[in-house]
């Protein structure tokens, strides 16, 4: 693939409204998952930012590839997200695209050190990568939520 492809249209979008019934942001149809993933010990071999000329030669987890492009396929949104910084987007590009993932967007810059708490209006849902992508489960978990009283 060259590169990101085009992400679902603005038309696609179905209108959203809050508690109040006023326009709120549009929302993906629910059939469509916009998965946002990590590169670095996630898709493939863990590179740090302080070595990249690792980063072009990183072998890529064979799991990873079919089951992102297998998303893909089914009309969901890829995004990487990525601690590696601006300066490595031409080796991540280079490196996404030699190994043949199918993606939408790549964002640059996310915060290092893990322990991620992610705030948003939207419904957000984590899964922490674990050595190999297979099908995803529903698993009941604790999660901390803003107090509403």
């Amino acid at each position: 693939m060259d590169g990101p492809s085009t992400p679902i249209s603005v038309e696609d979008l179905e209108e959203a409204f809050d508690e109040q019934g006023r326009k709120a942001s549009p929302v993906l149809p629910s059939t469509t998952k916009n998965y946002l993933i990590d590169i670095d010990g996630t898709v493939g071999e863990d590179v740090p930012n302080e070595e990249p000329e690792r980063m072009v030669t990183a072998t890529p987890y064979p799991d990873a590839l079919e089951t992102i492009n297998g998303w893909h396929s089914e009309g969901h949104i890829i995004t990487f997200f990525t601690a590696r910084t601006e300066q490595h987007r031409e080796a991540t590009e280079g490196w996404l695209d030699a190994h043949g993932f199918r993606y939408h967007g790549l964002l640059m810059g996310k915060p290092r050190g893990g322990n991620y708490h992610w705030i948003d209006n939207h419904i957000v849902r984590a899964t922490r990568f674990n050595t190999r992508f297979t099908d995803l489960i529903r698993r009941t978990v604790e999660i901390e939520v803003f107090d509403d009283d």
